[in-house]
């Protein structure tokens, strides 16, 4: 699942046939079937995908649709491999917040905008700076070892906390905090423009209010041949979707759509039940002894 213009948007491929996006509001009722074998979805390069040449087959418990090879192909060229010190374009440094005292820095191309921090699921962020490529990692590095900001944060962690989040206002707090101390370091690249402080806070497009946790939500941890997942959209965070489930009496049903990349869909019927998935309880993150 990918974001656009602030909206979650479905993505589908099939060889032959190219690829669409399918865009999600709140309130749509979602139903489909798992169908087959679930297979590496290939590599995307130079705005286009390159199917699998093995159509090889991938765990049904993984976050990437991918087999070894792919996903070898794929972090060659990423960003995060520094391979790519000649990328002309400018990028962007940034703060994301997910949760009280979990803050992570990070880099994106600056002709992105936030769909990188929508995709990760930052409930708030902040842009740090602007600038080449190279000057954005220095940054990045200057952070995680001066301040202790990690480049990463585990999405369970992500999720376990959004369920009982402080006030937009607290957030906001929190990031101003951290930007005054990252933008103020001794040492940051001359090349990389320092962004004023001002929050964007994705609450509202993630729609977490609507979300009625309330410790009785599930995840769904699995898929497997003749699977079936159905419910009314509440909100979207990152990869995940909220649905409400019929009978449930409003308990949130939490999809990985990662965990949906690689297998054949079809469609069930609005009639449809949640049936034939591994589901696990969702506890809010003071419940989960030893999380952080």
């Amino acid at each position: 699942m990918g974001w656009r213009e602030g909206r979650p948007v479905l993505g589908w491929w099939a060889e032959g046939r190219g690829e669409r996006g399918s865009v999600l509001r709140a309130g749509d009722v979602l139903a489909f079937r798992v169908a087959g074998v679930r297979r590496c979805l290939g590599v995307w390069r130079g705005g286009r995908r390159t199917a699998c040449p093995e159509r090889a087959g991938v765990g049904a418990g993984s976050t990437r649709a991918q087999c070894e090879e792919c996903a070898r192909l794929d972090r060659a060229r990423s960003v995060a491999a520094d391979t790519m010190a000649d990328d002309p374009r400018a990028y962007a440094v940034y703060l994301a917040w997910f949760g009280p005292g979990m803050v992570k820095v990070g880099i994106t191309r600056e002709d992105r905008g936030a769909a990188r921090l929508l995709e990760q699921g930052a409930v708030a962020f902040a842009w740090l700076g602007r600038g080449p490529l190279m000057a954005a990692r220095r940054a990045e590095e200057l952070l995680r070892s001066a301040l202790g900001v990690p480049d990463r944060v585990p999405y369970a962690r992500k999720r376990a906390v959004r369920g009982e989040l402080p006030a937009a206002g607290v957030r906001a707090a929190e990031l101003a905090e951290w930007h005054g101390r990252a933008v103020g370091l001794a040492g940051w690249p001359e090349a990389l423009e320092r962004v004023p402080f001002a929050v964007v806070d994705h609450g509202g497009v993630f729609r977490l209010a609507e979300a009625e946790w309330g410790g009785a939500g599930a995840l769904v941890g699995g898929l497997l041949d003749g699977a079936v997942v159905a419910g009314r959209l509440v909100g979207a965070a990152g990869p995940d979707l909220h649905l409400a489930r019929k009978g449930s009496r409003g308990a949130v049903l939490v999809v990985d759509t990662r965990l949906m990349a690689g297998w054949r869909l079809e469609a069930a019927g609005e009639a449809a039940v949640t049936s034939g998935v591994e589901v696990r309880a969702l506890e809010p993150a003071h419940r989960q002894g030893g999380l952080f």
